[in-house]
């Protein structure tokens, strides 16, 4: 039906930067609220970031000013641009979109990428 595919994870020093993408694929009739979660080892996952399908978007006072997210709805495809990265920072980040298809409305997520930020 559909599947989220996420990129862009790694390895970078404090204060540098990292862009993730998450592209949807399938039977995709509309989608809606798409965001960015992340779960560090021994911590809840938390949302770090979401946006709407009009463009409005909601961050995690840890972030603020730092990440940004963004969407291209042609492609399906939301981003999160991560700035001055710190070591707190360090998870999975994890996509997600809820999404009408051809089976109905569900929440997807992606398959989680890791980014390492070192001291």
């Amino acid at each position: 039906q559909v599947q989220l595919v996420e990129s862009g994870g790694g390895l970078v020093q404090a204060g540098g930067s990292l862009r993730l993408s998450c592209a949807a694929s399938g039977s995709i009739f509309r989608i809606n609220d798409m965001g960015w979660y992340r779960q560090a080892p021994g911590k809840q996952r938390e949302l770090v970031a979401d946006i709407s399908s009009g463009g409005s978007t909601n961050y995690a006072d840890s972030v603020k000013g730092r990440f940004t997210i963004s969407r291209v709805n042609a492609m399906n495809t939301v981003y999160l641009q991560m700035n001055s990265l710190k070591t707190e920072d360090t998870a999975v980040y994890y996509c997600n979109a809820e999404i009408y298809g051809s089976r109905g409305k569900y929440a997807y997520w992606g398959q989680g990428t890791q980014v390492t930020v070192s001291s």
